[in-house]
């Protein structure tokens, strides 16, 4: 049986990323894209919808975005949907769905805002384990470690 969990979205970053570091001193990157959507209703009036994702990027890709990505840029990210859950201070357990980032482009023009042109940016290493913790890579010849997203491949 197969099964696919990929993210990709386009959007503007809504605030400017946070650049931290685990225990382990993996880098992680935490960041979130807004989407728009308008269409017009029945009654012919134009409707417009913003949508918010969470975003985290982890190791090289997490530095290069704490670095270069600022709030306002326009980036187009891809990777998967993680939802992880924890107990809040007052006890209630919360949840949280987030995109792991593999590859964001920033599409913002080089002078701006953030300087970096359209740059391709991938995952050099996989985020975390399964179970969350900094120790989690793929195998060396894990085949999507190695493809890199060209804005000619993007299919619109």
């Amino acid at each position: 049986m197969y099964s696919l969990n990929r993210a990709t979205i386009l959007g503007n970053v809504t605030r400017d990323p946070e650049l931290r570091q685990t225990a382990s001193g993996q880098r992680v990157c935490s960041f979130s894209v807004a989407t728009n959507r308008a269409w017009t209703d029945a009654s012919g009036a134009k409707q417009e919808q913003a949508e918010f994702h969470n975003a985290v990027a982890w190791g090289k890709l997490a530095e290069i975005i704490g670095s270069y990505v600022k709030k306002g840029s326009k980036v187009y990210v891809e990777g998967r949907l993680q939802t992880r859950d924890w107990q809040g201070q007052d006890g209630v357990k919360r949840y949280r769905t987030e995109i792991v980032a593999d590859n964001v482009i920033m599409l913002d023009r080089a002078g701006a805002g953030t300087g970096a042109g359209n740059a391709a940016l991938r995952a050099p290493a996989a985020p975390p384990a399964e179970d969350g913790s900094a120790s989690g890579s793929p195998p060396k010849d894990d085949p999507a470690v190695e493809q890199e997203i060209r804005v000619e491949d993007i299919p619109f």
